[in-house]
């Protein structure tokens, strides 16, 4: 006989037995027939799977779908009106004082005072809402701004006094209009009787600007045509006419008539659409809204096989005709007379000069009213078109170190990896560097720097004296030291903390007060406002992409007097 605490014990173990097999059997089950959809329970496998916003791809490249290209607008004059920006809110909410009332309509009566009424009265199918004790008042057939006097000298025929009245149109009838012909979606489209066309080409998805016209498009109601609409009355004067629409009525899109395109020193450059087979060059430059100074006009014609070009004058376009299929192109023909340069720094005389065109620096220096800070030895020049030319190049340097960088080939998966990373690495340094803006600085010659030759929109600073070095980049504490006579390069980063551990080596150049740059190496003695850029140090395994960062970092320097780190 076992004893008691044996039986317990071994009854124990069953239950334990039973229940690892049952625990074995479930799990089993799961991971076999168990969907995580239905179930809401994560199996083994998608525990340790990657989570779904990590593409599976362990290439190393991303995998992010390409955005979808922007869509191109229309050159067509017109087509800002169907963009899918306008506004569509269904029903009108208010009515225009012309509104002419029909059957249908809603009309909101309120009367007060001795006899009290309120109340949402239709227009019945013979043209008269019923006012209580008052009777039929017929309302078809007049205008919005009449209808509360109208009703209004009714009440008073049987209320003369002590009773007041407000009557507005509440709601229109509703209707159902075609719109057909050139749209993108014709069919029929309800709306109320108040809504423009506007309303009814909107929900039609607009005129078809590739084929359809903006010129022409008519109002039907059965086989008559009511009203021909013509867009560019409502584009170019703010004319729309109000048509009242009944059900069954009819909005037809002629095809596309005859075009001329515009470009050049206007407003509106887009392509526009006439309806004859000429339109006076007058009337299209009204169209298109010629800006302020431009001066002449540029007729380019296709006939037949051969294209002709007609130049004019703005003053002489009265009596000239545009043909189907011209462009009109508006220019300033225009020769410099002055130019206008800036002078900014330590100076006391004016900051902005008027010169004659071709002037030089002579004319400038002969103006310029120095102080007892000027420091007239190291003028410096700014150029926008130098500044333009600098960071063409810079783009061009940074295309071919970015290529240079994804082109590498590796002979080994894990130098592919490190070539991958040194890739995402360039990347980001081309980033950042295509951010920067050069100032587009001359260096000056002092033997002739008279007479150098300025252009308009020059900026010419004064430097200030100082007794100062910069020295910044690499360096442990960027900062500005006081000039001491005969300290050199090497003497002034060990006052700003010697080298980061990083730039052993580094590239040193020297800024000199005028702007222009040396190696440090082959400068002695350092003057009072020079500045030391101290450049970050790469190595790559490729020469190509060492050279490239190596350069981009000294025209960084020189040009936009940034040190980028990578």
């Amino acid at each position: 006989m076992l004893s008691q605490n044996e039986s317990v014990m071994k009854i124990l173990k069953s239950f334990v037995m039973i229940a690892a097999c049952f625990t074995a059997q479930a799990s089993a089950a799961l991971n076999i027939n168990a969907d995580a959809n239905l179930t809401g329970v994560k199996t083994q496998s998608l525990l340790n799977s990657a989570p779904a916003n990590i593409s599976s791809n362990n290439s190393g490249f991303d995998d992010t779908p390409v955005p979808a290209a922007p869509v191109v607008l229309s050159r067509m004059f017109g087509a800002q009106l169907f963009n899918g920006n306008s506004g569509d809110n269904g029903a009108s909410v208010g009515f225009n004082p012309g509104y002419i009332l029909n059957p249908g309509d809603s009309v909101q009566v309120r009367l007060w005072g001795a006899f009290t009424f309120d109340g949402a009265l239709q227009v019945d199918p013979k043209g008269n809402i019923f006012l209580p004790n008052v009777g039929p008042v017929k309302v078809a057939g007049i205008s919005n701004s009449q209808l509360n006097a109208l009703i209004t000298s009714k009440v008073k025929q049987v209320y003369q006094a002590n009773v007041s009245v407000y009557a507005s149109l509440l709601q229109a009838q509703p209707v159902k209009v075609y719109v057909t012909g050139f749209v993108h979606s014709p069919g029929l489209y309800g709306g109320v009787t108040s809504d423009s066309l506007l309303n009814y080409l909107i929900k039609a998805g607009g005129v078809d600007p590739e084929r359809g016209s903006y010129v022409d498009i008519l109002v039907k109601r059965g086989n008559k045509v009511r009203s021909n609409i013509n867009l560019y009355d409502f584009l170019l004067n703010g004319k729309l006419g109000l048509s009242q629409f009944a059900d069954g009525d009819t909005i037809v899109v002629g095809p596309r008539q005859h075009t001329f395109n515009v470009q050049g020193d206007v407003f509106n450059s887009y392509n526009f659409e006439f309806r004859n087979s000429t339109i006076p060059v007058t009337e299209a430059l009204s169209w298109a809204r010629v800006k302020p100074g431009a001066t002449h006009i540029t007729i380019v014609r296709q006939q037949g096989l051969a294209k002709r070009s007609e130049y004019y004058p703005i003053r002489e376009a009265n009596g000239r005709f545009l043909q189907d299929g011209d462009r009109l192109i508006v220019s300033t023909d225009r020769y410099a007379s002055t130019i206008q340069v800036r002078v900014e720094g330590a100076h006391s005389g004016e900051h902005a000069m008027v010169l004659p065109y071709g002037s030089n620096m002579q004319a400038v220096l002969k103006q310029i009213r120095p102080n007892s800070m000027s420091q007239m030895s190291a003028i410096k020049l700014y150029r926008p078109s130098v500044a333009s030319r600098q960071k063409e190049m810079m783009n061009l340097a940074l295309q071919k170190l970015e290529e240079a960088s994804l082109s590498a080939q590796s002979s080994t998966k894990e130098e592919a990896g490190l070539r991958f990373q040194e890739a995402q690495l360039v990347s980001r340094f081309v980033a950042k560097a295509r951010q920067v803006v050069p100032k587009g600085e001359v260096i000056l010659n002092e033997k002739n720097l008279a007479a150098t030759l300025l252009e308009d929109g020059d900026v010419i600073s004064i430097p200030q004296k100082t007794s100062l070095v910069l020295v910044h980049g690499e360096v442990l504490f960027p900062n500005a030291v006081s000039w001491e006579q005969g300290l050199r390069a090497k003497d002034y980063i060990a006052k700003s903390g010697g080298f980061t551990q990083k730039s052993g080596n580094a590239r040193v150049i020297v800024i000199r007060q005028n702007g222009a740059a040396e190696d440090a190496e082959d400068v002695g003695a350092l003057n009072p406002g020079d500045e030391l850029m101290v450049l970050p140090k790469y190595e790559s395994k490729s020469i190509e992409v060492t050279r490239g960062i190596s350069t981009i970092l000294y025209q960084l320097a020189v040009a936009a007097k940034v040190v980028l780190t990578l």
